[in-house]
C-alpha cells in the first residue's frame, strides 16, 4: 500500500476529497431547491447564501490545494 501512494502528501488527497465534495454538495443543495419548503423569504436568502459560500469554499480549499504545488 505504502508504494501506490509513494510521493503523495496525505493532506493535498484529503483537501481534494473535502474540496470536491463541499463543492458537490453545495451545488446539489441549489439543484435540490430546498427552499421551496420553507415559510418565508429570509430563511430562502439565507440557505441561497449558505449554499454559494459552500461552494466558494469548496472552490477556495481546491485552488489552495492545487497552487500549493
Amino acid at each position: 500500500m505504502a508504494g501506490t501512494l509513494a510521493g503523495y502528501e496525505p493532506f493535498d488527497a484529503l483537501g481534494t476529497v473535502l474540496g470536491v465534495y463541499l463543492a458537490l454538495a453545495a451545488i446539489a443543495t441549489l439543484v435540490g431547491t430546498p427552499w421551496q419548503y420553507t415559510g418565508g423569504a429570509v430563511v430562502m436568502i439565507v440557505q441561497v447564501v449558505g449554499s454559494v459560500l459552500t461552494l466558494l469554499v469548496g472552490a477556495a480549499l481546491l485552488a489552495l490545494v492545487y497552487r500549493a504545488e
